[in-house]
């Protein structure tokens, strides 16, 4: 995480801001006679009564709130049902039940003209497959959906033009997909989703066709286009690295249901289950873990140690401290002293001993 966000996340508590989209009770199941089924359980039926039903459950009782100008990420392993709560939460499907609230009004009470107004000028869409038009060029791809909404050529050459330049795409505004790398086109894809101004950004697995190199430049971009953009974003992944870089909050799905929602240091510290304990087993903890989580009481010479926020993570000065030798303060948001990091703690922590120093 760059400094920028990290100031950003410092200045506005995340559970200080507005909700934006939230499900709420959501439910997709699959197969004949779904909604008799759901019903006769009163709403909440379980695995067994689906699998005597013959019915596959792919959302189960889902909910979620997802703050303004938050990364929220839902993950899971294939077949979690990671995607489907995502398209539930865009309307993109039908859930069986629940509710998804959208700036305070229900997106499953709208007309399909309102819903259609909503996509084109409120809400952002990525996945995974590029889907750009082949006889079309970059600045054309990116103009499309200005087009669709019916807005003055000349105004979306220009709204395009300045998305080319946000991605990072200037001097190829005339070249055609085919011309372009993996990770360019999806910069055009993503040129093109916030070419109509998106409140709120749909991200369904946008990075994983692409390979680990380009893969980690589009997650530096991606945290340097929400520097300065703000967007709220629901991000789908089954990558945990790639959930620890981006996200504010994430959710853990297994089999349609939510397992845990925490930030990433949450679920690594305390996960809920056994489940999320396995799941998050082989992340490097030092990428996790604040200084706030691995500090002690102050020490007779923390007023000559070097200081470290309490939101930054071990990794970013453990190479620091262990070459200083001496602790480290830890200052809360306004500057404070509220304790100390160790050197020995930092030691055993990248040691895989985390706690006994």
């Amino acid at each position: 995480m760059n400094a920028t966000r990290s100031a950003a996340k410092e200045t506005v508590a995340l559970d200080k801001r507005p909700v934006m989209l939230a499900s709420r009770n959501v439910w997709k199941v699959y197969g004949r006679g779904a909604e008799e089924v759901m019903a006769a359980a009163g709403g909440k039926p379980s695995a067994a009564d689906l699998n005597a039903a013959s019915l596959i459950g792919a959302v189960r009782d889902a909910s979620v709130e997802v703050k303004e100008g938050e990364i929220f990420i839902i993950m899971g392993l294939s077949g979690s049902g990671k995607s489907t709560l995502l398209r539930c939460m865009a309307r993109l499907i039908e859930p069986t039940a629940g509710e998804v609230m959208f700036e305070g009004r229900n997106l499953l009470r709208l007309t399909e003209r309102e819903l259609i107004e909503i996509r084109r000028h409120r809400m952002g869409m990525v996945f995974q497959h590029f889907a750009l038009l082949p006889h079309l060029t970059v600045l054309e791809n990116v103009a499309f959906p200005l087009s669709v909404q019916g807005k003055p050529r000349a105004e979306q050459r220009k709204r395009a033009q300045e998305m080319v330049d946000l991605v990072g795409l200037k001097g190829r505004e005339n070249y055609y997909p085919r011309e372009l790398s993996g990770g360019q086109q999806q910069r055009v894809g993503i040129a093109r989703s916030l070419a109509v101004e998106p409140q709120i950004w749909f991200l369904d697995e946008p990075f994983s066709a692409l390979d680990p190199l380009i893969r980690r430049e589009m997650q530096q971009e991606l945290m340097r286009l929400q520097s300065v953009l703000h967007k709220t974003i629901v991000f789908i992944t089954h990558d945990f690295d790639e959930a620890i870089r981006l996200a504010d909050r994430i959710a853990i799905m297994k089999d349609g249901e939510i397992i845990q929602i925490g930030t990433p240091e949450d679920l690594v510290t305390k996960p809920a289950t056994d489940y999320v304990a396995e799941f998050t087993r082989d992340v490097q903890r030092s990428k996790v873990l604040s200084a706030r989580t691995l500090m002690s009481p102050l020490g007779g010479d923390s007023a000559a140690a070097r200081k470290v926020a309490a939101t930054a993570k071990i990794a970013s000065f453990a190479a620091d401290i262990v070459a200083d030798g001496r602790p480290f303060a830890v200052t809360d948001e306004g500057g404070i002293v509220i304790g100390q990091v160790t050197p020995a703690a930092v030691v055993s922590l990248l040691a895989g001993r985390e706690g006994s120093a």
